[in-house]
C-alpha cells in the first residue's frame, strides 16, 4: 500500500533526478513502485529498497532520502493495517535499533509538513524548528546542535540562494545537514516557486542531483 503523497513524490525526485542527471528513469521509477507497495514487514521493504539501489548505482545519492520516504510510507499507510499500539511495541523498537544510522533529517521535515496539512497551517522554518522540533526545550538539545547552523541562519529567509549556497558550500563536512541545508532553506524560503524560481535554485544548487529531487519530494508535501 502506497500513500499517494509518496507516490507522488517518489516519481517528482525521479522526473527532477532525470532532468539534471539525463538517466532514464522509467524502469527505475516501476521497480521502486514495487518495492513500496510490497505486502511485507518495514525491514523487508528496506532490504528490497537498498537491492534497487545497488542495482542502479547511478542514484545512489538518494538512497538515503528514499529510505525517509519508505518510513513515511510506514507511518502513514501501513501502520493502519497493524494493531494500534504497534508503534509502542518491542518489534517496532528492535526495527528503530537496527535502523538508526539510516535516513537523514528529511524525515522529521516531512512529519512536519504532514502536520501543518493536518492543521490547516502553512509550513515556516520558525515554526519548524521552535514549535515542531522544539530547539529551545532543554530536553532537545540534539536537535538543537543538529539544526544549529539553520537556526543561526535563519536571516537566509530574506536572502536570494545564490547566498543560501555560499552559506551550504561552507558548512562542516560532518554536519548532518550538510546536503539538506540548501534544499530545506530554498523550500521554507518560497514554499511555491514558479518554473523561473526553480530553475534559479537549480542554477545555484550545490548538487542539482540531489538538491532539486529533495525540493520536488518537499514540493509534493504541501
Amino acid at each position: 500500500m502506497v500513500d499517494p503523497k509518496i507516490q507522488i513524490a517518489l516519481g517528482a525526485a525521479l522526473q527532477a533526478f532525470s532532468k539534471y542527471n539525463g538517466l532514464d528513469v522509467s524502469k527505475i521509477h516501476g521497480e521502486f513502485q514495487s518495492v513500496f507497495e510490497l505486502e511485507d514487514d518495514f525491514l523487508t521493504k528496506v532490504d528490497a529498497l537498498d537491492r534497487v539501489f545497488d542495482d542502479y548505482p547511478q542514484i545512489e545519492i538518494l538512497h538515503e532520502v528514499f529510505f525517509d520516504l519508505l518510513m513515511i510510507n510506514f507511518f502513514s499507510a501501513d501502520v493502519k493495517k497493524l494493531e494500534e499500539d504497534y508503534l509502542d511495541t518491542p518489534e517496532w523498537e528492535d526495527i528503530e535499533e537496527q535502523t538508526l544510522d539510516r535516513g537523514t533529517e528529511l524525515l522529521n521535515l516531512l512529519l512536519y509538513l504532514n502536520e501543518c496539512e493536518d492543521e490547516g497551517i502553512e509550513p515556516e522554518l520558525e515554526d519548524y524548528l521552535k514549535e515542531f522540533l522544539l530547539v529551545d526545550d532543554d530536553e532537545f538539545q540534539d536537535e538543537y546542535r543538529i539544526y544549529e547552523p539553520v537556526i543561526a541562519h535563519q536571516i537566509l529567509m530574506e536572502s536570494p540562494v545564490t547566498e543560501i549556497a555560499a552559506v551550504a558550500a561552507k558548512l562542516p563536512e560532518d554536519s548532518e545537514l550538510k546536503e539538506l541545508f540548501y534544499p530545506m532553506m530554498c523550500f521554507f524560503q518560497n514554499t511555491d516557486p514558479t518554473d523561473e524560481d526553480k530553475n534559479n535554485i537549480a542554477a545555484n544548487a550545490v548538487d542539482k542531483e540531489f538538491d532539486m529531487p529533495v525540493l520536488s519530494i518537499l514540493e509534493s508535501f504541501i
